[in-house]
């Protein structure tokens, strides 16, 4: 007797990442996976309590078993419109499928969805998607390598150059504070958003970095030069690999290669804490922030995004580097910090 078809079918379906059962399932799926952080529907939760921005997904089963992921985060803002982003505030996601059939099924369902939600831009960090699809491979790169096995082959790892900058920032009166829990979060997002406000960007709000610190493996590495504060980042910790995601500095970082230390430094903890790989996060093909992590040794490979325009809409264009936003970034850059500050969480929550 032949078994039922339905147990033999795949479909898609939508989830309610509230629901415990549910969430548990899929972080089993990513975990077998082997997914990224951004896969986790602890990621997108966080991201929904610390932004609103609702979190979503869509799986593909068949037999009862989870045979595909696609975590999505609706955004809403009033300058860049409607998206679903896979994830939200992340800089990787997209389909997460055992076979590329069941990649394109979530892709299509995730277009009904889309129309059904009014978000008229569908955006993938990552993934297999359809053939009709925008696709890009020039616009970023990522950046990882493994880690040594001692303080002294980490050193001896980076190139030369860039090890000198590192040698002088350990030459300097600098001290270095790892944190796992909120207690440096205020001195860390005081240089994070004086940063962001420097580079034209609205910075994101505090309650965003306090949800990933609750719900996520993470801890806050800050550098001290007369007591004070002058470097910072916060960063993941997910399968092996050490992430610094988010981080900022005062201006006398530079002089004091405060942010050479903390790097470097933070590779050692990293290791010491278990992890085999550190994962320098992307950069936009040819900034300075690439070329930054290419003077540390790291190797740029390009990453895939892709994206799905809703027919008759305008696609969305929310590159910072665009000629579109050149007079808003200059215009940002001259704002006093508190009236940064104060204006730039609600712009930020759209940015997805």
């Amino acid at each position: 007797m032949n078994a039922p078809f339905a147990l033999t079918r795949e479909y898609v379906r939508a989830v309610d990442l509230r629901q415990p059962d549910e969430a548990a399932r899929i972080e089993g799926f990513v975990a077998e996976m082997t997914g990224s952080l951004f896969h986790r529907p602890a990621w997108l939760r966080a991201a929904e309590r610390g932004t609103g921005q609702r979190a979503r997904g869509l799986v593909a089963e068949k037999g009862g078993a989870i045979v595909g992921w696609l975590p999505l985060s609706e955004v809403h803002s009033p300058i860049f419109g409607r998206l679903l982003a896979s994830s939200g505030f992340a800089v990787g996601g997209g389909v997460l499928a055992e076979r590329p059939a069941t990649a394109h099924s979530l892709c299509r369902a995730a277009e009904e969805l889309a129309i059904r939600l009014s978000c008229s831009t569908i955006e993938l960090r990552g993934g297999e998607v359809p053939a009709d699809w925008h696709l890009r491979t020039d616009s970023h790169c990522g950046f990882a390598a493994e880690l040594a096995p001692d303080d002294e082959a980490q050193l001896l790892a980076i190139t030369k150059r860039q090890r000198a900058e590192v040698r002088k920032g350990l030459a300097e009166d600098l001290t270095v504070t790892a944190n796992a829990g909120r207690e440096a979060l205020p001195a860390f997002y005081a240089m994070y958003s004086e940063s962001v406000r420097n580079l034209g960007t609205p910075v994101f709000p505090r309650s965003l970095f306090e949800a990933m610190i609750e719900a996520l493996d993470t801890d806050i590495l800050t550098v001290f030069h007369g007591g004070r504060p002058v470097s910072s980042v916060l960063s993941f910790y997910h399968d092996g690999a050490v992430m610094p995601y988010w981080g900022g500095g005062t201006y006398a970082a530079r002089r004091l290669r405060a942010n050479e230390r903390l790097y470097y430094e933070l590779m050692c903890h990293a290791r010491r804490r278990g992890c085999t790989r550190f994962d320098f996060g992307r950069s936009k093909t040819g900034s300075g922030p690439w070329a930054f992590k290419k003077n540390w040794g790291f190797a740029p490979e390009p990453l895939s995004y892709a994206s799905w325009t809703a027919a008759g809409a305008e696609k969305r264009n929310a590159d910072p580097t665009s000629a579109k936003h050149a007079a808003r970034i200059a215009l940002w850059k001259r704002l006093p910090l508190p009236l940064a500050n104060l204006l730039g969480p609600p712009i930020a929550r759209g940015l997805g």
